[in-house]
C-alpha cells in the first residue's frame, strides 16, 4: 500500500538539520573540507590554519608569494569553495 503524504528522506534531513540549526555548521565543515580539493594539495600544503567566522574564511598561509597570487583571484576561490558545497557560506577570504 503506497502513502499519499510520503516525503523524501533527504527533504526531512534537511529540514531536521534546518530546525536544529545544524545546516550552518554542516556547509562550513564541507567548505574547509573541500580547501585542498579546490587548491590542489601543493597549494594546501602551505595553509597552516584555516576557519571561519561570521561568513569570512581566514586562511594563514606560510608563503607570502601565494598569498599575493590568492588574493588576487579571491572573488573566483569563494565562488569556487561556495559552488563546492552547494551554499553561500562564507562572503570573503582574508589570508594573513
Amino acid at each position: 500500500m503506497k502513502r499519499k503524504n510520503a516525503e523524501h528522506i533527504g527533504q526531512l534531513i534537511q529540514q531536521y538539520l534546518r530546525r536544529e540549526c545544524l545546516e550552518t555548521p554542516l556547509n562550513e565543515q564541507r567548505l574547509l573540507a573541500s580547501w585542498s580539493e579546490v587548491l590542489g594539495p601543493a597549494m594546501a600544503a602551505y595553509t597552516r590554519e584555516i576557519y571561519i567566522r561570521n561568513q569570512v574564511l581566514y586562511v594563514h598561509l606560510s608563503s607570502a608569494v601565494l598569498r599575493q597570487e590568492l588574493m588576487m583571484g579571491r572573488e573566483m576561490l569563494v565562488r569556487s569553495l561556495n559552488r563546492k558545497v552547494g551554499a553561500t557560506v562564507i562572503t570573503d577570504i582574508v589570508f594573513r
